[in-house]
This record gives structure tokens, sequence and C-alpha cells, in this order.
């Protein structure tokens, strides 16, 4: 079957969608299941990396132009819209997806269903890896879904908000939603308790907003062995950033902040986040925010796997101001810069790197 034609291009469709799409906000009740929470893997059950990801961004195109973007390897997904088209429920969709990913790309995708997203993502976390898990659209069948979990299950209850409702005797998001909505606000306040009484009950007003995965763009490292050397990992963050600041300025953009995550060998990870001073592509300013975080952390003897750096908050590169600066090094840099993305426009982007990236130069030999 040809996928339908209603969305061209990758995370969704700008402007107005197709017939038979719904509103991106639809998704308040806990209505029919027609929301996907997505998680990618590798065959090998390691995350995508970010050229895998834009990938499967544009295979969800092909279903859907409501596709809501959350980097680096997940994804929310409204297919109301599409059910009709392929004759199939949410779970149906959700199979073809599926079978279309792993096909094309090699790509596990584990998948939840649901009627909005707070369930979809619930049901993904009980799905098994590469299955699908979907949450009826009854509220007898989402009631019982719901019934046992912790309370800090709940979209949006942080660990604060969790004791506070233990503390009542409400650990559980059964018993928060048999609770009255009068306690639940007295407990965290009128907007949160009313909030935390919908989500208990399966409803979740969350939109699946498109265009998300224009906020951020994210590059990654994988190691070929667990690097405990900080100057390799310098030497890959100087990498990263020098292809983020390239891919940037490709697209007429520039980042107002710079996010490191940092995979571990148990797999663990620990992500940080650095305001810039100012909106930029500069890729010496993005380097030394990188370097900034990577310090920060204070790693150590870490046995790091992979490093990823998002360029996020992104805006029009017309719209950020350049510091004016009397230092002739400042201007050179910009003009080397210049010079270097035309010779990658021409020859490639691997025409032209970073020396620092290369490593330190072998000594010869003394006869």
């Amino acid at each position: 079957m040809n996928p339908p034609r209603a969305h061209t291009g990758s995370t969704g469709a700008a402007g107005a969608a197709p017939p038979g799409v719904p509103p991106a906000a639809r998704g308040g009740s806990a209505g029919p299941p027609g929301t996907l929470y997505l998680r990618f893997r590798t065959a090998a059950g390691e995350p995508v990396d970010a050229e895998q990801y834009e990938q499967l961004l544009i295979l969800l195109g092909q279903f859907t132009p409501v596709i809501q973007a959350l980097p680096p390897d997940a994804a929310l997904a409204d297919v109301r819209g599409a059910l009709r088209y392929f004759d199939r429920d949410a779970a149906g969709v959700a199979a073809l997806i599926r079978l279309r990913a792993l096909a094309w790309h090699g790509v596990r995708c584990t998948v939840g269903v649901g009627g909005n997203p707070q369930l979809a993502r619930l049901a993904a976390q009980d799905a098994p890896p590469g299955g699908i898990r979907s949450v009826p659209a009854d509220p007898r069948a989402v009631a019982a879904f719901l019934d046992r979990r912790p309370a800090s299950a709940l979209y949006g209850i942080g660990p604060a908000a969790a004791r506070a409702l233990s503390a009542y005797g409400l650990d559980s998001v059964g018993k928060i939603a048999a609770a009255p909505p009068a306690t639940l606000q007295r407990i965290l306040g009128a907007r949160a308790g009313r909030a935390v009484s919908d989500r208990a009950r399966g409803i979740d007003p969350t939109p699946v907003t498109p265009n998300a995965a224009a906020r951020s763009i994210a590059a990654e490292h994988r190691f070929g062995h667990d690097e405990l050397d900080p100057d390799r990992r310098r030497r890959a963050l100087l990498s990263l950033a020098d292809e983020l600041g390239a891919r940037l300025r490709g697209s007429g953009q520039a980042a107002r902040a710079l996010t490191l995550t940092v995979r571990y060998a148990d797999r663990s990870t620990t992500t940080r986040t650095r305001r810039l001073d100012a909106p930029t592509a500069h890729g010496p300013a993005l380097t030394a925010a990188a370097y900034a975080l990577h310090t920060a952390l204070g790693l150590q003897r870490a046995r790091v796997r992979t490093l990823a750096l998002r360029a996020e908050d992104l805006c029009r590169a017309e719209h950020a101001a350049r510091q004016l600066t009397f230092d002739p090094a400042d201007d050179r840099a910009h003009r080397i810069e210049a010079a270097v993305d035309r010779a990658r426009a021409r020859f490639g982007t691997t025409a032209v790197r970073p020396a620092a990236a290369l490593g330190p130069r072998p000594k010869p030999d003394r006869p």
C-alpha cells in the first residue's frame, strides 16, 4: 500500500492539515486510541543516532503530519486522521510503522497507544522492547490500567508533589482518582490539583505539537570502546560542535542553548544544559560551551560510551546580534568559518575538519 501524500518533508508539515487530520490539540479526554508514543532502538538495543532519528521522523510523516519530535530517540504522533486511510485501528497503524522502521532502517520501535499523550507514554513503558501496548478507550479499562501505578507515574508530578500526596496516603493513581478534587487542590494548589485530578482519571489536555524538531539540532559521537581519556572526549566534542555550527549556518539558524548528554558503559546517562550568552552558530562559541559543560561534569575516570550535543531554542540567524569587537582574531575566525562553509558546500562535509579534532601527530621514529 502506498503511503498517503498528505505530508512531504521531515518532521510534520507546516500549514493547514489535510482533510481528515484532527487538530493537534485534540487529546484532552481519554478518547478512542489515536496517539502513539514511539521509542526507537537499534537492533542491538542501543539508542538511534541523529541521522537515523531524522529518517524515522520522515517515516512517521508518511502516516501523519501531527508529529512531535522528542529528541534524541522518541516521538509522539496523532494518527487519528490516518485510521480510515489505512483501514486499521491505531494499534494496526503502529504495527505498520514498526514493520517499516525495521525493514527500511533496521530500527526497533516500542510503541504505546492511547487516547492521549499520557496514556500513550505509560503504555510504552509497559510494552516489551520492540512491542506494542495499547490502552482501550473504555473508562473502566483506563482506570484499571492506571489504578496501582505510583503517583510519580502521572505526567507532570515531580518528587516533591509525589511526597506531598504520599503524606496524605495518596500514594497510587487509583487513590488520587478517588480523592475529591478539592482535597487535591488543598494539597497541591488550585491549578496543580485540578491537573492531577484529571490525569489520575486518564484525562490529559497536552497536545501533540507538530514541528517540534525545528527547535533543536543534535549530533552524536559513539566511541569504539569505553572512553576514559578526557582529551579524546574533548576532541569528540570539538567535532560535534563544529558539525552543529555548520548545520546551523546552513539552515540559517542560531542556538540560544546547548545540551550535552553523556551515556556511560552501564547505559546510564547524564544531561546538562547551558544557556549561551547570545544566540550563535559560531563554531568556537559552541565549542567553548561544550567544553564548559564537559568540565562541569567532573567525569574523572568515567567510562564514557557516547557523547551527544544538541543545539536548542533555535532562532533565525538574522535575529541573532553579533557582538562587535576590536580583536582582529575574531573577525579572522568568522572569515575562515565562511570559507570553510563554502569549501564543504563544494567538496563535501568532510573536506575540512578542525585540526585539533584529529588528535596529536605521531612522533617520528628516531634513527
